[in-house]
């Protein structure tokens, strides 16, 4: 379980240090998720630029150029290749026709080395399930709605990925992981992290004086794209996917459907992402599900799996 965040000051209405100052609150709040890693991404004097370490978000110092009015930001916990080697972490660089771009994803991704075999992608020190998403991409040679829809396609597993393109646009391929985007029209901004809990409490701490922002509405099978000029456009992708080749021991199979006391209903892809790290804290999918019967939203079980308190 990773976390995205971000922000796009096409408004250009923040000073550096304002800019700063956000991502280093909202890093700091993702942590949440992971503190094996973090990384961002941005454009400055033309250049893609993407510096990332293994270590916290709130350790890293992030200090962008005045130029920088898109960034993208990650914070991993690692399921898949040792964050000691910085290639695992996240963002990803890619290039394709138009320049080079950059990645960053939040879920698994279960069939990374069957598509790697069955593509021949090239080989890579790389060792995250994350990297075949870029590898698909440059396969593509371009970015664009098709080109990120028949990447999407090809995946099986859980994600939301984002991605940095060569003319400073900012893509979200949203798939069953949650994300929340914020929008502040007066100020020509947007803001955004994996969940909502993340992004309004970094808020609290930042009191922006731009009023109440308008969430921006991204369901699972959407591309949406914010160009460096604030304008969205939007794609789709079929998400039918999206788990279906998921097995793990003692759980329900993983499909678009799981049985709950006899009663069919459809599984909320945000609790099966916490069921797939509880164990790394010590619980089962079994005590997840015990929980969420008891009444626990997936928001309050995050926050409570993260400070070790379910129990």
């Amino acid at each position: 379980m990773c976390c995205l965040f971000g922000l796009i000051d096409y408004g250009h209405s923040l000073s550096r240090g304002k800019r700063n100052r956000i991502l280093t609150v909202l890093s700091t709040a993702c942590e949440v998720r992971g503190t094996d890693a973090a990384g961002i991404a941005y454009h400055s004097r033309g250049q893609l630029c993407i510096y990332k370490r293994p270590r916290p978000a709130h350790a890293m110092g992030f200090q962008i150029p005045g130029d920088a009015w898109v960034v993208m930001g990650h914070t991993r916990m690692t399921t898949q290749g040792s964050e000691k080697r910085n290639c695992n972490n996240h963002p990803f660089l890619g290039r394709v026709k138009d320049g080079p771009f950059a990645l960053a994803h939040n879920g698994v991704i279960q069939n990374d080395r069957s598509l790697r075999k069955k593509l021949r992608l090239p080989k890579t020190r790389i060792e995250t399930d994350s990297y075949v998403a870029v590898q698909l991409l440059e396969r593509e040679r371009a970015l664009n709605f098709d080109s990120l829809r028949r990447m999407a396609e090809q995946l099986e597993g859980s994600y939301t990925v984002t991605l940095l393109g060569p003319k400073n646009e900012l893509y979200f391929i949203k798939g069953d992981n949650p994300m929340c985007l914020y929008h502040y029209p007066s100020a020509g901004l947007y803001l955004y992290a994996s969940t909502e809990e993340i992004l309004t409490r970094a808020l609290r701490c930042l009191r922006l004086p731009f009023g109440k922002p308008i969430p921006v509405s991204i369901q699972s099978g959407e591309i949406l794209k914010i160009d460096e000029d604030g304008h969205i456009s939007c794609g789709k992708f079929d998400d039918s996917k999206l788990f279906s080749s998921w097995r793990w021991p003692g759980w329900y199979p993983y499909s678009s459907w799981r049985r709950f006391g006899g009663k069919t209903e459809e599984a909320d892809p945000y609790l099966e992402e916490i069921k797939s790290v509880a164990a790394a804290f010590g619980y089962t999918p079994e005590d997840i599900d015990q929980l969420y019967q008891e009444g626990f939203t997936p928001e309050e079980l995050e926050s409570v799996l993260y400070s070790r308190e379910l129990w």
